[in-house]
């Protein structure tokens, strides 16, 4: 039950922070929780544990939240901003990646305790990263474009703008976790795991994101009012700006 209450514990602190980042910083606070997240995730990638009568990566949650960041970002600031919280992303994989390979080409000192714990987990780490790369570039530009698509399908069809929101967030969302599964489960583990070990982690990475997904739009709908009350308070600013 530890590993269950742990899950849920950080699936409430990260959606919670990415929050608190958007209401204290706005798109940037975004960019820098989607940073942080993309390169912690693929560090938690590679531990396996046992939840909810599954065994499963970590990580999923802190990769689920990225999508959560695009969402947002969709809604309050459109598919531009969007899309470039996916390139931030791309880059700062790219940069620890090499960083993070560096670190083994060096010679430790005789009193150095960390040397061999470091090239454990980094020494699997490029595969692992390589693979997120290219599904997270290919995952996460499919579900920007497929929030618009459903945007733009909600519109046509019955004529509002605002309304919907659930449909778009978990529509994009839910569709786009299962490429992302599927191509992250085969890039990054086949020849590792054998084969039913490599659908038990399909199975149960894609269950984590359909919860995670659900559980994100309660989030999504509550960055919105953020947004909304900031830019109706803008004006207000102004204003009070030039009477100064």
């Amino acid at each position: 039950m530890r590993n269950e209450l742990l899950l849920i514990g950080s699936l409430l602190f990260i959606f919670g922070m990415v929050l608190i980042a958007f209401r204290l910083f706005g798109k940037t606070g975004l960019y820098c929780v989607s940073v942080v997240a993309t390169i912690l995730a693929n560090i938690e990638v590679i531990i396996l544990v046992d939840a909810f009568g599954m065994e499963q990566t970590l990580g999923n949650v802190l990769f689920a939240s990225t999508f959560l960041i695009t969402d947002i970002l969709s809604e309050c600031e459109g598919k531009k901003a969007a899309n470039r919280a996916v390139v931030i992303g791309i880059f700062s994989t790219v940069f620890f990646l090499v960083l993070s390979q560096s670190w083994l080409l060096y010679t430790p000192s005789e009193n150095d305790l960390s040397a061999e714990a470091i090239h454990g987990v980094f020494s699997t780490t490029p595969r692992v990263v390589l693979a997120s790369l290219g599904v997270y570039a290919i995952s996460q530009f499919f579900d920007v474009w497929l929030y618009h698509q459903w945007w733009k399908f909600t519109q046509k069809r019955f004529g509002t703008r605002r309304k919907f929101l659930w449909l778009r967030n978990n529509g994009s969302t839910l569709i786009s976790q299962i490429v992302n599964t599927l191509l992250f489960t085969l890039f990054a583990f086949f020849g590792t795991y054998d084969f039913e070990t490599l659908i038990s982690i399909f199975i149960s990475s894609y269950v984590i994101y359909v919860v995670t997904s659900l559980a994100d739009t309660p989030f999504v709908y509550l960055a919105r009012r953020i947004d909304e009350k900031r830019k109706a308070a803008l004006p207000l600013q102004t204003e009070a700006g030039a009477e100064l």
